[in-house]
């Protein structure tokens, strides 16, 4: 079942531990994270259901392309890590 991992900095406005979660995509392993930690979906997703500007989603060390939709591939062995994006100059 892959594993779901959020950054401390996340964790700072919501608790998000680690969390194995079933899903093929993507979006299925986030739901089913959300499922159990609702609070924690508004600090990831955007209001159409898109990744936040400033929030980056890993797939065993790469970034996902998918930012709209979320159907990026994920196996069952896979890590997914959640991060605040860092931006600025």
């Amino acid at each position: 079942m892959p594993r779901v991992t959020f950054t401390q900095n996340l964790q700072r406005h919501v608790q998000c531990p680690i969390a194995d979660a079933p899903g093929a995509t993507v979006l299925a392993v986030l739901e089913a994270v959300f499922a159990g930690n609702p609070r924690a979906r508004g600090y990831v997703l955007d209001d159409q259901g898109g990744v936040r500007r400033h929030v980056t989603i890993f797939v065993n060390g790469r970034p996902i392309r998918d930012r709209s939709g979320l159907s990026d591939a994920v196996a069952a062995d896979a890590e997914v890590f959640v991060m605040q994006a860092l931006s600025g100059g």
